[in-house]
C-alpha cells in the first residue's frame, strides 16, 4: 500500500508512526522540531489520515507498509518513533524487519495483548450521523455522551472533513477499524531479539506500559531503556511536548554515537 507522509528537513531519517484513529499531522509541531537533526517522516497508517482505505488491517499489514514506504524512498534503514498502536507496528518491525530498524522510540504501549478499551471511543463516533449534520458544533454534541473529556472529542475531530460535495466524513476507515480491532491489541508474537538499543517511554499517568511488562520487553529488547514522562497520560507527547522531546533527542543522539 501507498502510504501517505509527510517530510521534514533533511539528513539521517526518522519516520513516525502514530497511534489508533491518529494521524501524521497529531506529530506535526514536533516533526518541524526534530528536522533540525533528521529528515522526518511523519505517516498516515493505512486506513487512517490521507492513506488509502483497505479491507484489511492489522498490526502485520502496517508494518509490511512501512517497509514499502521505505523502498520507495530509498531508505535501508531508519530511526523510528511509534506511539500506542504505531509503537506495536515499530516493534512488529524490530521482529521481522529488524535490519530495517536503527534505534526505535517505542511510546506507552508493550508488546503484550490488551482488553478492549476503545467501546466508548466507537460509540461516540458511530453517534454521528454525518448524512445530516451540519456543523462541526453539532457532530461534537452527539458524541459527548459518549466521550465527555473534551480533549478526546478534539483529538476525535481532527479525523472530521468535508468531501468535494461539502458533505462531512471521517477521514479514517471506522467500519474497519471497528471490525478489526481486536487485530490492534493483540500480542507481538514473533520471537527474537532485538539487540540496538531502545527506548520506551511512557506517560505519569498512564497504565499502557506497568512494571509487570517489563521482563516481556527485556526478553525481546535486550538493550531497552525506559523513562518516564511527569504530568503526562497515553498522549505523552502532547502532555508533555518539550520534555518528550529532550528524552527522544537525547537517546538519539547518544546511541547514533555509541553505534555508528
Amino acid at each position: 500500500m501507498k502510504l501517505h507522509y509527510t517530510c521534514y528537513g533533511n539528513g539521517f531519517p526518522l519516520i513516525i508512526l502514530h497511534g489508533f484513529l491518529g494521524t501524521a499531522d497529531n506529530w506535526h509541531s514536533l516533526a518541524q522540531r526534530f528536522q533540525s537533526d533528521f529528515k522526518t517522516i511523519a505517516v498516515d497508517l493505512r486506513n487512517h489520515g490521507r492513506s488509502p482505505h483497505s479491507h484489511y488491517h492489522s498490526i502485520k499489514l502496517m508494518a509490511d507498509d512501512i517497509t514499502e514506504l521505505m523502498n520507495d524512498l530509498s531508505i535501508s534503514t531508519a530511526n523510528f518513533i511509534g506511539h500506542s498502536m504505531g509503537g506495536k507496528v515499530l516493534m512488529q518491525l524490530c521482529q521481522t524487519r529488524f535490519e530495517r530498524v536503527h534505534i526505535p522510540i517505542v511510546v506507552d504501549i508493550a508488546p503484550r495483548a490488551y482488553k478492549p478499551g476503545h467501546q466508548d471511543v466507537f460509540d461516540a463516533l458511530m453517534a454521528v450521523n454525518l448524512q445530516t449534520a451540519q456543523t462541526r458544533k453539532e457532530i461534537e454534541q452527539a458524541m459527548i455522551p459518549h466521550a465527555p473529556d473534551f480533549a478526546v472529542r478534539q483529538f476525535l475531530l481532527k479525523n472530521l472533513i468535508r468531501n468535494q460535495q461539502g458533505n462531512f466524513i471521517w477521514k479514517m476507515n471506522l467500519p474497519v477499524l471497528f471490525n478489526h480491532y481486536q487485530e490492534v491489541i493483540a500480542p507481538i508474537t514473533v520471537d527474537r531479539p532485538f539487540t540496538n538499543p531502545t527506548l520506551f517511554i511512557k506517560g505519569e499517568f498512564s497504565d499502557y506500559i506497568s512494571t509487570s511488562d517489563e521482563p516481556e520487553i527485556m526478553h525481546l529488547f535486550p538493550k531497552a531503556v525506559f523513562k518516564t514522562i511527569p504530568e503526562a497520560g497515553h498522549w505523552v507527547h502532547y502532555d508533555n511536548p518539550d520534555l518528550f522531546y529532550n528524552t527522544v533527542m537525547t537517546f538519539l543522539l547518544q546511541n547514533i554515537s555509541d553505534i555508528s
